[in-house]
């Protein structure tokens, strides 16, 4: 096995395409615009993967009735696709997201998800263990459920390291600020969908990102990734700071899934011995071509490379 995607809150994700969606009236979505499928970042990761020919191992926990729909479709999706759940007492969440291409919008309900004994992270963290040492690569992204500390991501990330495996986050801020008094990991993308919050503080200027991004890259990343107004990224690493952006304009109703995209193409360039600038610029090619269609299906190799001609790099620091 090359990748251990971690997802410690899977969901099931719901997802309709309803144009013109109004809010207090009923909305009829068609069958073929009405999609369920497993979910969750890690989740999404491993199954991104699977598309490019890499093999995983999906871990995280699972619940209830939910939690038992969520791994029948997972097994359905591809071969490539190894699970190993932590099964707990509390019902796995489920998620919607409504994708409206007329007016550009896309309005996500994601559930809080269960309640994770400590017994029951205690069991995890050995059962991690022993499936770290069969990869290469291991993939920590997205929430945490009630119960599990969020300092999680530093703990599994220290026990990778001690088997050398090279450590993939995404996540908000406030399970890195927690997880990186720990350790670091390799490669950084915090997922600022909800707040532009950076290590505890609200960003606004270019330059506090650019200053932000360097100063998680002194606590130990090798590769550090800030969303900046939705659809560039500050990008830093050793040697400097770079802003990407796209050349081709971007629909925000399409964005849903882009995040995992770019998460999974860098594991996949990384995989390819790919360099870390060169990762994340693979990783935002995908995410640029991902946006230009609805669904979850990631772009193929070729449409990534495709896309590396509508990045640009602008050195800034």
């Amino acid at each position: 096995m090359e990748v251990l995607a971690v997802c410690l809150n899977p969901a099931l994700d719901r997802g309709f395409v309803i144009d013109n969606f109004k809010v207090d009236e009923l909305n009829v979505v068609p069958n073929e615009k009405n999609t369920m499928t497993p979910g969750g970042k890690g989740i999404n990761v491993a199954v991104i993967l699977s598309h490019y020919g890499v093999s995983s191992i999906a871990t995280g926990f699972l619940g209830g009735y939910v939690g038992n729909v969520l791994l029948s479709e997972l097994r359905k999706k591809n071969t490539l696709i190894t699970t190993s759940f932590l099964r707990i007492n509390d019902e796995t969440r489920e998620n919607i997201a409504i994708e409206d291409t007329v007016n550009h919008t896309l309005t996500e309900i994601n559930s809080e998800g269960p309640t994770v004994t400590e017994e029951d992270v205690r069991k995890f963290i050995k059962r991690y263990e022993v499936l770290v040492q069969k990869v290469k690569v291991v993939v920590i992204s997205g929430s945490v459920p009630r119960g599990v500390p969020n300092s999680i991501y530093g703990e599994l990330t220290k026990i990778a390291k001690k088997y050398n495996k090279f450590v993939f986050w995404e996540a908000r801020d406030e399970i890195i600020t927690d997880s990186i008094k720990i350790t670091s990991p390799d490669v950084l993308k915090y997922d600022m969908r909800r707040s532009e919050k950076v290590l505890g503080n609200i960003l606004s200027t270019e330059q506090e990102y650019i200053n932000a991004a360097k100063d998680l890259i002194k606590q130990g990343a090798k590769l550090v990734i800030l969303s900046y107004k939705t659809i560039h990224d500050f990008v830093a690493n050793e040697d400097g700071v770079w802003k990407f952006s796209p050349k081709v304009q971007i629909d925000h109703s399409y964005l849903l899934g882009s995040g995992d995209t770019f998460v999974a193409a860098m594991v996949y360039a990384y995989l390819q011995n790919k360099c870390c600038l060169d990762m994340a610029r693979y990783g935002y090619a995908a995410a640029v071509a991902k946006t230009s269609y609805l669904g979850k299906e990631p772009p193929s190799v070729g449409q990534i490379e495709e896309f590396l001609a509508h990045v640009t790099t602008e050195r800034v620091e």
